[in-house]
């Protein structure tokens, strides 16, 4: 019981807010604006975006650590978003701890392959259909101009969570979400906090880093993060604006890409 809920709490982090993973770069609309408008363009540039795309390919390395337990866990996968957004994964390998491998990430990987459905994602996503949002004082993130928007779920669903978001405010594309779940999973779980990081890769915006600690009852800290390689639109198109030639590779450099 207490792995699943570690595991619910992290996965809240990923289909949440990995989808969808790319942003093609756009004109900036104005120096200000409210929450619901900044979510809204986001909404719209988020669709156009996954149209430009034709879905991507990537790589992602899973490591969970225990510091009470002594406790360490990987596992790497390769993701295939088709131009639905639904996610299909291939896990390549795993090491260590294999109660967490079992019950912790490769869950959090079938997880996110189910929660990536259509009729499952409108449920998850940022919109006001979900979400209250309203805006904080702006901000700068790596010499980018960002919107900054405090979020609160309309309903305590395992999925929803509460906290703050980072909005570019030139691409309209989410560049860091941190927070908290809007409902405790378990008992034994006394609080969870996560970070999710993007960033640009030419024209692109690409997840690059999603980082969770869970504080438990019996377990103590468990932190589990998600290293993000070889993200790829699946376009002709899109990948010639990139200076790329051929279909997306199968990410099979994974293993050397994480070293």
């Amino acid at each position: 019981m207490l792995l699943r809920g570690i595991r619910r709490f992290v996965l809240i982090s990923i289909f949440l807010l990995s989808g969808p993973a790319i942003s093609v770069t756009q004109t900036y609309d104005g120096p200000t604006a409210t929450a619901d408008e900044v979510i809204a363009r986001m909404l719209v540039r988020n669709s156009q975006r996954e149209i430009s795309a034709g879905g991507y390919t990537g790589s992602r390395r899973y490591v969970l650590d225990n510091q009470r337990l002594h406790k360490h866990a990987e596992l790497f996968v390769n993701v295939k978003c088709d131009t639905h957004g639904t996610k299909h994964f291939e896990i390549l390998a795993e090491e260590g701890w294999r109660a967490a491998t079992e019950h912790v990430l490769r869950k959090m990987v079938e997880s996110e392959a189910e929660t990536s459905l259509p009729q499952m994602r409108v449920k998850t996503r940022l919109a006001p259909d979900n979400y209250v949002f309203r805006i904080a004082p702006g901000d700068v993130i790596e010499g980018r101009s960002v919107f900054v928007i405090d979020i609160a779920p309309r309903r305590s669903d395992k999925y929803l969570f509460r906290g703050r978001i980072w909005v570019d405010a030139k691409d309209y594309a989410l560049v860091r979400a941190e927070g908290e779940p809007a409902k405790n999973a378990s008992f034994w779980i006394r609080s969870v906090h996560f970070v999710q990081q993007y960033r640009p890769n030419g024209s692109f915006w690409f997840p690059s880093s999603t980082d969770s600690t869970t504080e438990a009852l019996i377990f103590g800290r468990t932190k589990v993060s998600i290293s993000y390689f070889n993200y790829l639109p699946d376009s002709l198109q899109a990948r010639a604006n990139l200076g790329l030639k051929g279909p997306a590779n199968d990410g099979k450099n994974l293993r050397q890409g994480s070293q």
